[in-house]
């Protein structure tokens, strides 16, 4: 099982390393590129459309700004496509939101919050979970971790606060 990870720019990078160390974390192998949907759109084409010879089973795509790269990798592809949109300066991020969120109809591309790098790795999980039951499981081992960590803090602070009782 393997994810594509496609950004933009180098400089997505450390909002798509989030999404690498979760799919580090569930034994999930990705193949990292940096292509543009403008400067390097063969490149981009090339990729997306030998994804699935190369073993990929789902795209993550990171873009900001026009943030076109993630309906080019959907356009090309059958496979599923998430969209990461990337923080940009110009408007925080909503251009690279409603870049990637406003596809036409029949070429979908599922999106995660801007910056949402983590939640990006986590979606390419549970879709890679419907082919690989081992991950469905260890997505649910996962959430309860994660249950239990608020459960901790929750009892935490109750004891920090019980003067205002």
């Amino acid at each position: 099982m393997k994810v594509g990870v496609v950004m933009g720019s180098d400089s997505d990078y450390p909002v798509v390393a989030k999404a690498l160390e979760i799919l580090k974390a569930f034994d999930v192998k990705a193949t990292v590129r940096v292509l543009s949907a403008h400067r390097t759109p063969h490149e981009a084409l090339d990729f997306a459309a030998g994804a699935e010879e190369e073993g990929i089973e789902v795209i993550i795509a990171a873009a900001g700004k026009s943030a076109h790269l993630p309906g080019v990798m959907a356009a090309l592809t059958a496979m599923p496509v998430i969209g990461l949109p990337i923080l940009s300066s110009t408007l925080d991020g909503l251009d690279s939101l409603l870049s990637i969120v406003q596809m036409p109809k029949g070429i979908p591309v599922a999106t995660v919050a801007i910056n949402g790098g983590e939640n990006a790795g986590i979606l390419a999980v549970q879709m890679l979970s419907v082919k690989y039951p081992r991950l469905r499981e260890a997505m649910k081992t996962y959430r309860e971790k994660m249950r239990e960590e608020v459960l901790i803090k929750d009892q935490d602070m109750i004891e920090k606060t019980r003067n205002y009782r």
